[in-house]
């Protein structure tokens, strides 16, 4: 059974990471959640998840004003045919949604399937915001206290200039 937003958030509490909870309706793209930005401070962002030819699962994490074209991220990762994962694959590894993609979603992926890469410009901001594991509510911490977070949870994470 994939975490629930409580559960991501006793993670949060064993790792002594401060949060804040910010309810809203149900958004499912980039643009839908820009309508809650000017109400939730700090940095927003977009999150794909990808496979690609030799069946390597990816999470690409973004500011929510990047252009992400595939080519270039087949590139830039070094890798090949980039697509988009199928739901069915999303709940299979990160046990969320689309439209809930995010990287706390990581906590689902037990045997560290999925290759994260964070894009540099993210981390400029103090304060990331996310999905809580689902679509109707938008998680901030510290962009610090996410990469100790996905360190917790056994990442290596890439982080790269998206150009």
């Amino acid at each position: 059974m994939p975490a629930t937003p409580e559960t991501l958030y006793a993670r949060f509490h064993e790792l002594n990471i401060p949060y804040t909870h910010h309810e809203h309706p149900p958004v499912y793209t980039v643009a839908q959640a820009s309508r809650f930005y000017e109400q939730i401070p700090g940095g927003h962002c977009k999150n794909l998840f990808l496979r690609d030819r030799k069946k390597q699962n990816w999470l690409v994490v973004a500011r929510h004003d990047t252009s992400l074209e595939l080519r270039r991220l087949n590139a830039l990762l070094e890798t090949s045919k980039l697509t988009l994962g199928r739901p069915e694959r999303l709940w299979e590894f990160l046990g969320v949604i689309p439209g809930a993609v995010t990287p706390f979603a990581l906590i689902n992926d037990h045997e560290r399937q999925v290759r994260v890469v964070l894009e540099r410009r993210l981390l400029e901001h103090e304060i990331l915001n996310f999905h809580p594991l689902v679509n109707s509510a938008t998680t901030a911490i510290r962009s610090a206290d996410l990469l100790r977070f996905l360190e917790a949870e056994g990442y290596t994470v890439r982080v790269m200039d998206f150009g």
